[in-house]
Order: C-alpha cells, then structure tokens, then sequence
C-alpha cells in the first residue's frame, strides 16, 4: 500500500520560510501539495512530474514556492519563502498518476494522501 508522510510543518513570522518535506513509500509519476485554509476547500499548491521534474505552482503562491524531488530517497520538498498569514493552512502531500508529461493540480487526479503538515504564519 502507498503511503506518504509529511513533515518540517511549524509556526512562523510573516516573511519567514519553511521547507516540508513528503516520503513516499512508492514512487508514483505525480507529487503534489495541496492546503486547506480553514473555512475553504482544499487548493492546489504545486505539483511535479517525477520523470522530469517539470512543475507548476498555483498563481496564489507563485514566485514564493519551488517544489522539488529526490528520487533515490522517493521524497518530495516544497520551499515557501516569504509566507503571509494567509497561507496559515494544512498542506496535505498527494501521489497519483498521469499519461502526459505533466500534473495537474485537479484534486480528483491525486489517489493517495497524507495526513498533512500544519504551517501557521503569524503577522
């Protein structure tokens, strides 16, 4: 059975960063972070396609994220810089697959989840 496990969530000061990390158990063709903002559905956040390493980023986040990937480890990074009070959220990683060389960011997409990694960001 997949499963992934988050970590390197905690509380920081607005402009602040943090780095989290996703371990999966089996390597799939997708990584991606989601987050769930209190009172809101989750969103997409960025994903990669682990063959290539090509990624997207959500246009809320976008210049303050980079997502990459060790393959001989099967983990995936997610380095936020310059974080705002409203990306207090848990940020869930997410496996799936793809027959393309990208990865969307559509929720139905991604098969496996974890638990997720709470990032607060205080003003």
């Amino acid at each position: 059975e997949l499963e992934l496990v988050e970590s390197g969530g905690g509380s920081v000061q607005a402009g602040g960063s943090l780095r989290i990390s996703c371990a999966v158990s089996i390597s799939t063709l997708c990584m991606a972070w989601f987050r769930r903002v209190p009172g809101k559905e989750r969103e997409g956040v960025a994903s990669i396609y682990t063959r290539g390493s090509s990624a997207y980023y959500s246009d809320s986040m976008k210049g303050r994220l980079t997502i990459s990937q060790d393959n001989a480890k099967n983990e995936v990074y997610l380095q936020m810089d310059s974080l705002e009070p409203a990306d207090t959220a848990m940020y869930y990683c997410a496996a799936g697959n793809t027959y393309y060389d990208h990865c969307r960011l559509r929720l139905y997409d991604y098969k496996y989840w974890g638990q997720g990694t709470q990032v607060t960001v205080s003003p």
